[in-house]
């Protein structure tokens, strides 16, 4: 990854890991370590993102599957948490890294902010034809409805998502998390996201952005990039 801390920062994901794996709960400990060291809203938000207790951390481990796991399989998608990791990726930005419970995230708190980019629909076509190597049963993405634009971006992913043969659709939400945890509970789906609240309520989760990163890195095609 090519986001760097600062010692500061460094120490205070330390500390902060220590009070987690003590049993602290998560916005007190935080709190404390960010007062202690003076840390920016910035700076908090990056712990908020990465850093987790041992726990919680091996438990999410234990329910990543790898890519070939979507094959005849239905893949649940948490669309805006998905599209903006994979966008970071796509412009070569600083902002992702690998956290504590072992998936890829941005640490850039831009969620509530989010506005299309020339390369939206390059991110979305890519995601498309990594998936439609693997063959799922369906796919079905979900954005937040309370997200300016949703209705257009959901619009814009399930053509993409015809345009490469992919069964599904792509819809909006009101509550995004509730939908996937809903549905990857009814249909023993995937699901493909970061959000520790839906990662925690399901049995299998796909870190989708650290698939593109790899092929992305490596400069490879998708034809050459098969995981069995």
């Amino acid at each position: 990854m090519k986001y760097q801390t600062s010692g500061k920062l460094q120490n205070a994901r330390n500390d902060l890991r220590f009070l987690l794996n003590k049993g602290y709960k998560k916005v007190m400990a935080i709190d404390f370590v960010g007062n202690h060291y003076l840390l920016d809203k910035k700076e908090r938000n990056f712990l908020n993102r990465t850093v987790f207790s041992q726990k919680k951390s091996r438990s999410r481990k234990s329910k990543v599957v790898p890519l070939c796991k979507i094959k005849g399989n239905t893949l649940l998608i948490d669309g805006y948490n998905i599209l903006i990791t994979i966008e970071s990726i796509c412009f070569d930005d600083d902002s992702i890294i690998i956290s504590d419970d072992g998936v890829m995230r941005d640490v850039n708190a831009v969620f509530g902010k989010y506005k299309f980019k020339k390369i939206t629909e390059n991110a979305l076509n890519s995601i498309m034809s990594l998936i439609r190597v693997y063959q799922p049963k369906d796919v079905r993405v979900f954005y937040d409805k309370p997200v300016s634009f949703s209705g257009k971006l959901a619009k814009l992913t399930e053509g993409i998502m015809e345009n490469h043969g992919i069964s599904g659709n792509s819809e909006t939400a009101v509550n995004v998390d509730y939908r996937l945890i809903k549905l990857s509970n009814e249909t023993g789906g995937v699901v493909a996201t970061s959000d520790g609240i839906i990662m925690d309520k399901v049995d299998f989760i796909l870190d989708l952005p650290c698939y593109i990163y790899k092929i992305k890195k490596k400069n490879l095609s998708l034809s050459k990039f098969i995981i069995n």
